[in-house]
C-alpha cells in the first residue's frame, strides 16, 4: 500500500528535501502535493486526497496551527492526520501544536529513518507498509 502526502513549507527546497527524505526513508509514497502555505494547501486538498500532511509551523499567509485549525472544523479533511515539522523543539510549541491536533512532531534535520517511523505509527501501518493483515483476506469481505 502506499500513500498520497501533502508537504507544506513556505520553502520550495525544504519541500524538495522532505519530498527526497521520505523517498529515501522506503516510506511508500504514491502522490507527493506541495504547497507553499496553509491557505495553499486547503486549496491543493479541494482537489485532491490525501492521506498525511507534513507542513511546517513558521509560514506567511497562514501558518501551519491555522491551517490545522481550519483541516479540524471541516469534516471531510479532520481526520487527516498532520505532523508538524520545524526548527523550533520547545516543549510548549510541541504542546501546542498536538492541542490544534497534529498526530506528529519532527524537529528539522531530522534522519530518513525518524521521519519513516512517525509517519508508520501516525498512519498505523507497520515497516513494510502494511495494516499488518494479510490483504488477500479482502475476498470475504461483504461489501
Amino acid at each position: 500500500m502506499s500513500f498520497n502526502v501533502l508537504i507544506v513549507d513556505d520553502s520550495n527546497a525544504m519541500r524538495g528535501v522532505i519530498k527526497k527524505i521520505i523517498s529515501m526513508s522506503g516510506f511508500k509514497m504514491d502522490t507527493c502535493l506541495e504547497a507553499g502555505n496553509g491557505r495553499e494547501a486547503l486549496e491543493k486538498l479541494e482537489n485532491s486526497w490525501v492521506d498525511v500532511i507534513i507542513s511546517d509551523i513558521n509560514m506567511p499567509e497562514m501558518n501551519g496551527l491555522e491551517m490545522l485549525g481550519h483541516l479540524k472544523k471541516d469534516d471531510l479533511f479532520k481526520d487527516i492526520p498532520v505532523i508538524m515539522i520545524t526548527t523550533e523543539g520547545s516543549s510548549s510549541r510541541m504542546e501546542e501544536a498536538f492541542e490544534c491536533g497534529a498526530k506528529g512532531f519532527i524537529k528539522k534535520p531530522f534522519l530518513p529513518e525518524d521521519l519513516k517511523k512517525i509517519l508508520n505509527d501516525v498512519l498505523g501501518v507497520g515497516d513494510d507498509g502494511g495494516y499488518g493483515e494479510n490483504e488477500e483476506d479482502d475476498n470475504d469481505l461483504d461489501f
